[in-house]
């Protein structure tokens, strides 16, 4: 047998036994009842699902034993992940492989992620390439239960200007080449679903116009854009603001600056990255007062960093990347903050901390918000018929605590 033959067998072998353990071969038909208190009132309910799906909600007069505390929601949606667990989606230093990708859905699943979003950063055009088609093998996968439903691409098209370009490479910050980036969606399968782009840049406008056209939803992101640009742009299509607060300059104009015609256009939803580390209390609280419920998604922007230890370490220019023992990573060449090593089920807790707002809204702001933006209208809500993508949780003074994942009906963790 060559090696070849042997990986593929290896491979096989383990998502045979995956997928045996994620329950893909349990009869056809059999139903499961979930009980928990529904995250929107906190009162009693039990869920049924058959063949992946809701079958019913309905009210129970209590709990079991032991369960009183246990709350029941759909699964988490993040639009923003770069990596997890020692696994990035941009290959920094370490070649993507399927294997890594069943790592970090692993992990995302037992943090509460039903849905993501892989996110590829800037890079050079085969290295995005070869992301996106390893990406896209992943997207594919039984393994991963259809919780990848696309893709994410922040940058290159993005400012290069520092501070606005964030801890991206400036050697492969690029302006917009229609050409290029449909070989990047032609490498992802048509899977890329949504961009993040500065629509200041040269062939911004026009990019985000075709992007439209073809049903990609297009975020404002690492931008320095006047109110003038920002405005052209919504008119062209674009629908959202990239981790809003982040990816800006430490040092803006009061008066002048992408912050305020972002905050104050009701057509634009916006991202923010809910760690406790990218944005102080006061800055959630008054970009959450601005945009309000229906028009703010929390995502992480979570990175390979996530799950490893304290340590320095390198990006794709050599330079040091730093996550602390808190959790917090830093980009010391740019005194910026170098994506986060929080997933998104801290970022519901934390929202929930500092602007006083319910489970249920911070819920919604996590699963059903994406869901709606980005067209998933298969899951983000208990409702009859989505998809049965639960979860089980606790909270208290450490935060949001998952107690048990379930995708597509399936229980993919339990802790």
């Amino acid at each position: 047998m060559n090696e070849r033959s042997f990986k593929m067998k290896k491979r096989s072998g383990f998502m045979l036994t995956l997928a045996f353990v994620l329950g893909v071969f349990y009869p056809a038909g059999a139903q499961e009842v979930i009980e928990g208190l529904s995250y929107l009132d906190n009162k009693p309910v039990a869920v049924t699902i058959k063949d992946g799906k809701i079958v019913s909600i309905k009210k129970i007069r209590k709990l079991k034993a032991g369960n009183e505390n246990l709350y029941l929601s759909p699964g988490l949606i993040d639009n923003q992940v770069n990596g997890f667990v020692g696994v990035s989606f941009s290959s920094e230093g370490i070649p993507l492989t399927e294997e890594g990708m069943d790592k970090a859905t692993q992990a995302l699943w037992e943090n509460g992620v039903t849905t993501y979003f892989p996110t590829v950063t800037t890079n050079s055009r085969s290295e995005i390439i070869n992301n996106f088609s390893i990406l896209a093998k992943a997207k594919n996968n039984p393994s991963t239960l259809g919780s990848i439903p696309g893709f994410h691409l922040e940058g290159p098209y993005i400012s290069p200007v520092d501070g606005y370009r964030g801890a991206h490479s400036l050697h492969f910050v690029r302006p917009p080449d229609w050409e290029e980036f449909m070989e990047f969606y032609k490498a992802s399968d048509n899977g890329i679903l949504t961009v993040t782009v500065a629509p200041e840049v040269e062939g911004g406008l026009e990019f985000i116009k075709k992007c439209s056209e073809k049903g990609i939803t297009v975020a404002l992101g690492h931008h320095n854009a006047s109110a003038d640009i920002i405005d052209q742009a919504i008119a062209m299509g674009a629908k959202t603001c990239t981790h809003v607060g982040n990816g800006i300059a430490n040092e803006i104009n009061r008066h002048v600056n992408p912050l305020w015609p972002q905050l104050s256009d009701d057509r634009l939803m916006m991202s923010i990255i809910c760690d406790g580390f990218h944005l102080r209390p006061e800055e959630i609280r008054t970009f959450y007062k601005a945009k309000g419920v229906d028009k703010t998604i929390i995502t992480s922007d979570v990175s390979e960093y996530a799950g490893m230890k304290p340590g320095i370490y390198k990006n794709l220019d050599g330079e040091d990347i730093e996550l602390t023992a808190d959790g917090e990573v830093r980009y010391p060449a740019q005194k910026v903050l170098y994506s986060s090593a929080a997933p998104i089920n801290k970022g519901v807790w934390h929202i929930m901390k500092v602007t006083g707002c319910s489970l249920g809204e911070a819920i919604q702001m996590a699963s059903t918000n994406p869901a709606k933006l980005y067209g998933l209208n298969d899951r983000g809500s208990l409702q009859p018929g989505k998809r049965a993508d639960l979860i089980l949780f606790t909270l208290g003074d450490n935060g949001l605590t998952i107690q048990k994942t379930i995708v597509a009906g399936k229980t993919v963790y339990t802790r």
